[in-house]
């Protein structure tokens, strides 16, 4: 019997630069995962402080984030700094965040500990997502962004576990933020060793040109931003209105059916809503690889548009699931189904999720010139920032609206899809006028 040698040609093919600082990058993430959801809960029960004031301290974070991130486009591209430089300095600025951390005893070493977290954190998506584009062609790109992607995925998921272990043998908070300080260590030293500055050689900018202006004065660029707040905006939702509404449920009485298996008066039990995001998680994992080789053939603009299909197809689902609960409506198979509808629409979720994370940041480097990579990278960050601003806020407020618009506005979401569609919609058409004009001129 002939057996066929082993191989390992269904991973990813990309430079070995890819793979180090994707393990880097699952790393870095593992540390994070060991202060993600426990950083809060330490701060209140332990050193003692209110929640208002650990909720203003995490604020202050995010406001560090944004500066973070437009200092991060300007120094990847600057030629005295660059991509390499950048990310060692969020590196040393994350570790010594723990370090504050790990010594505070009120208040303000938490605001100092989330202000520098907050910069390290804004300076380097930017960073090492313009090391990505720099490193690959653009057959490469979407699945060298998967596969960080999923680095980051797996890191943060082990930490969370490691540390939820850690706690409950121990109930040693301070020891997690130590840990989370070693990994951005670790993750220094590997850049510093095994990393190299990616940037282009491109000439020094004369003292007149504002590549901040030029950026932001780009017409396709303006019209992605657009769909990316929206992108965004709608995966805030998952994380922060959806588990709300799904554990809400209507605040009317629910049938007597559907308060059976899972489904409480007041929404999902808690144990069937930590399996629904569970699986939610573990299925992006799983199939980020694979979409992103899928999609490869279909360009970044088209395979946005999949996404944003994805997104109103399951803010749609929402929607009629959470109207049934409400109405006390069984569908064939009983309670059961309503269960499965609420893991189908978390599948469709994740689909989207993963249809959207490679492109848009492929997508963003197609639009850029090479010298301001950067940049564009870095406000393209921004829209994250954006758009979990705008979603939390929105959601909550819509969630304590009585139920027509409670329930009404998962189907004013998927809606709102069409918006994101016409501009993506407005981006394949100018991409296919420059291909004609670039066949044209040949």
């Amino acid at each position: 019997m002939n057996f066929k040698p082993l191989t390992w040609n269904w991973l990813p093919q990309v430079p070995s630069q890819i793979w180090i600082l994707a393990g880097g990058r699952l790393l870095s993430q593992i540390g994070t995962g060991f202060t993600l959801f426990y950083a809060p809960i330490f701060f209140v029960q332990v050193v003692g402080l209110s929640a208002t004031q650990v909720g203003l301290a995490l604020g202050s974070g995010s406001i560090a984030g944004v500066l973070g991130r437009f200092l991060s486009g300007t120094l990847c591209d600057a030629p005295w700094a660059g991509r390499r430089s950048t990310l060692l300095l969020s590196a040393a600025i994350s570790a010594l965040a723990d370090g504050c951390f790990v010594l505070a005893q009120d208040g303000l070493g938490l605001v100092v500990g989330n202000l520098l977290m907050g910069l390290g954190v804004g300076l380097y998506w930017p960073a090492t997502e313009t090391i990505v584009a720099d490193v690959t062609t653009p057959q490469q790109r979407g699945e060298a962004f998967a596969l960080t992607r999923v680095s980051d995925s797996v890191g943060l998921g082990l930490g969370v576990i490691v540390a939820g272990f850690w706690l409950q043998l121990t109930h040693n908070y301070r020891l997690l933020f130590a840990v989370d300080g070693v990994s951005f260590g670790l993750f220094f030293v590997l850049v510093f060793v095994a990393i190299a500055e990616t940037r282009p050689p491109i000439p020094l900018m004369t003292s007149r040109s504002r590549p901040w202006r030029t950026a932001l004065g780009d017409r396709a660029f303006q019209v992605f931003l657009l769909a990316n707040i929206l992108f965004t905006t709608y995966l805030a939702q998952i994380q922060s209105t959806l588990p709300l509404y799904f554990s809400q449920g209507d605040r009317s009485n629910l049938a007597p059916a559907v308060q059976a298996a899972g489904v409480a008066p007041s929404g999902f039990s808690p144990a069937l809503i930590s399996v629904l995001f569970s699986w939610h998680v573990v299925l992006m994992a799983v199939v980020q690889l694979p979409v992103a080789r899928w999609l490869r053939p279909w360009g970044n603009v088209q395979a946005l548009r999949l996404s944003a299909g994805l997104w109103a197809l399951g803010w749609g689902g929402v929607g009629c699931l959470g109207w049934a609960m409400a109405q006390g409506v069984v569908p064939p198979g009983g309670v059961s189904a309503l269960s499965l509808g609420a893991f189908g629409v978390l599948g469709i979720l994740a689909l989207a999720t993963v249809s959207y994370l490679p492109a848009s940041a492929a997508l963003v480097v197609d639009l850029a010139p090479p010298s301001q990579r950067g940049l564009y990278l870095a406000l393209s960050s921004q829209c994250w920032a954006i758009g979990y601003f705008i979603g939390p806020p929105l959601g909550g407020w819509a969630l304590d609206q009585d139920s027509a618009l409670r329930h009404g506005f998962w189907f004013a979401l998927a809606l709102s899809v069409s918006l994101c569609w016409g501009a993506l919609s407005w981006l394949h058409q100018r991409s296919g006028q420059s291909e004609r004009s670039a066949q044209s001129g040949q």
